[in-house]
């Protein structure tokens, strides 16, 4: 019997702890914490049936801000005015409200335009306040990661955007070149599963001449928390002045190349992996075409 299977032996037993604090009002991510379930799978099981509480579902903004909307015209207030109180876009008002008389215009045009860039400005916010809440609950679904997990997140990552041979040239060696510090993290920790020895590890800064370089340098050994041995010379990209670059600012930092030393057999081994989930990925997924039922035409 292996780790996982009998950490969660006591199916019943968990499934029951588990709807009693799903019906005391708990989210996924506090049951997780409180019965100790790191598995998805396992966690969406356990919760089967059960609705989530209403605190954690995402506003639905329809259910008050029509009747609201439609009071505001009644009021005499246009669809900028609605926009601005309200912060929902103008295509939902219209649909709202267009049953309504119109009011009085009484501004002059300039007015409006001004009233129209605060009420576009009160949509952005309200887009940014939602898209901000669906990345956090979609962050919070995620929890706990298992050892298997993380070595098949590790080997799509690298395939997708590691160094590959080539049948024109073979060279079975690990980089790994991105600039995403998030990246370069679930990589590294990717390298630490399969016990990759830190000194087999080398790492360069590639970046635009015109960025500020010593920051960058800077940045990336701080984030891998390398020795400043395993850094290489910064590759600096040139370019002409008439060159319009628009990664700019203090969070352009350039790429991090990270290179495994003696790493053939690695290689090797993420390729026969990538190989293995391509083929278990065709086999989910004609299993699951054939146990859908047939529409009836």
């Amino acid at each position: 019997m292996t780790e996982t299977t009998s950490k969660y032996a006591d199916f019943e037993g968990l499934r029951e702890q588990a709807v009693a604090l799903r019906r005391e009002g708990l989210s996924r991510r506090q049951i997780r914490d409180r019965i100790h379930v790191d598995n998805n799978d396992i966690l969406n099981r356990l919760l089967d049936g059960e609705p989530a509480p209403e605190w954690t579902k995402r506003p639905n903004a329809k259910d008050g801000v029509r009747a609201q909307a439609r009071e505001l015209r009644l009021q005499g207030m246009t669809y900028d005015q609605i926009q601005m109180e309200l912060g929902c876009s103008k295509s939902s008002i219209s649909l709202w409200v267009r049953d309504l008389p119109k009011p009085e215009r009484k501004r002059t045009l300039e007015e409006s335009s001004a009233i129209g860039r605060r009420g576009w400005e009160a949509t952005l916010k309200r887009r940014d306040v939602e898209r901000q809440a669906t990345k956090r609950k979609a962050e919070d679904d995620i929890g706990g990661m298992t050892d298997r997990e993380l070595f098949l997140l590790g080997v799509g990552l690298y395939w997708a955007e590691g160094s590959k041979s080539k049948p024109y040239r073979t060279q079975e060696r690990v980089t790994f070149v991105n600039s995403d510090p998030g990246m370069i993290e679930v990589f590294l920790a990717w390298l630490r599963l399969l016990d990759v020895a830190e000194e087999h590890l080398r790492f360069h800064v590639h970046i635009h001449e015109t960025a500020d370089i010593t920051a960058a340098e800077r940045y990336w050994l701080t984030l891998t928390g390398a020795d400043p041995s395993a850094f290489g010379k910064t590759s600096l990209k040139k370019h002409s002045p008439k060159t319009n670059r628009k990664n700019v600012g203090e969070n352009y930092r350039g790429c991090l190349s990270v290179r495994v030393l003696k790493s053939a057999e690695l290689y090797r081994r993420i390729e026969g992996s990538w190989c293995g989930i391509v083929g278990a990925a065709k086999r989910a997924d004609q299993e699951n075409r054939t146990s859908r039922p047939s529409r009836v035409v």
